[in-house]
């Protein structure tokens, strides 16, 4: 013991080993986790013998989005090692009940036209699948912002308070962005010529992408706008106010930008929908074009 606290690289690489191992450890809880919350799937049999790539892209979904939400914990700010591990469960065991909230979410308010665990399982629809991937990854952007910096003590006569207020602010911001991922989803199907719906149920894996690009981008602004210390309510719901605005003004301008510019002399519209084969390398350029800007906005911010 007196070797680590005297040896600096020593203690670094022991600290480094407990992160991984707990990081592992909620890994293997989150996909627990996930086998009950989808116990009547058999998720061996639609990876390995059904090749079910739906699934797979809603699998490895989660799994990044879990990823998102682990390491805020893990890059924010140390108040030892015992504690960060304390507050890598709690936090981590959050994040996995908050993004299997939003998967409930995504099926019954956001695609709520039709069963997303059919088109994926039965149907083994792709389209579906990106669109609950990006719903997964989305939440965990904005858990991450959420629990990225040092939050307000709103408990100081508490010991703990500090993990209260954590929790507290991390419920808030998720809820907020499940809000802003419904009204994403309700401007997004405004600003194409078709129904978004529709044509994911069609399997259309092409809108599926597009719409995923989408729901990325505003998770991309949120997770900037309540990343940072924790000062006060107005200070972040104003920024999260103003970067949702600038996000659904933004969403149909980029969409006339990859019409006009990222694919000249065609119509998106008619390569997604318009043609016998939708054109997938049309809108991997059209959800490219949202997160692309999404991140420039946030730099600019």
């Amino acid at each position: 013991m007196e070797e680590y606290i005297s040896n600096p690289n020593l203690a670094l690489a022991l600290d480094t080993l407990i992160y991984l191992a707990s990081a592992f450890i909620l890994f293997f809880i989150g996909k627990v986790a996930y086998n009950i919350a989808y116990k009547k799937i058999d998720v061996k049999s639609e990876l390995v013998k059904k090749d079910n790539l739906a699934f797979a892209l809603t699998n490895v979904g989660f799994y990044i989005g879990l990823l998102l939400a682990i390491g805020s914990v893990i890059i924010g700010p140390s108040n030892g090692i015992f504690i960060d591990v304390i507050d890598i469960f709690i936090f981590g065991i959050l994040a996995i009940i908050l993004l299997l909230f939003s998967a409930f979410i995504m099926d019954k308010v956001i695609l709520a036209k039709f069963s997303t665990t059919k088109e994926i399982i039965e149907d083994q629809n792709p389209g579906t699948g990106i669109v609950v991937a990006a719903n997964f990854i989305a939440s965990g952007l904005i858990i991450s912002g959420a629990m990225i910096g040092e939050g307000k003590n709103f408990f100081p006569e508490m010991a703990g308070g500090y993990m209260i207020s954590g929790i507290i602010t991390a419920l808030v911001f998720w809820i907020t962005g499940q809000v802003v991922m419904i009204l994403s989803a309700f401007v997004y199907n405004l600003i194409t010529p078709y129904d978004i719906h529709e044509h994911i149920e069609k399997d259309n894996i092409a809108v599926g992408i597009g719409f995923a690009g989408a729901l990325t981008a505003l998770a991309i602004l949120i997770s900037h706008a309540t990343a940072g210390d924790f000062y006060s309510w107005q200070e972040h719901f104003t920024k999260v106010g103003i970067e949702v605005i600038v996000g659904f003004i933004f969403l149909p301008v980029v969409r006339i930008i990859t019409d006009k510019i990222l694919l000249p002399g065609e119509k998106l519209t008619d390569e997604i929908i318009n043609q016998e084969k939708p054109n997938v390398g049309a809108s991997i350029i059209e959800a490219f074009a949202y997160v692309g800007g999404a991140v420039l906005i946030t730099w600019c911010l």
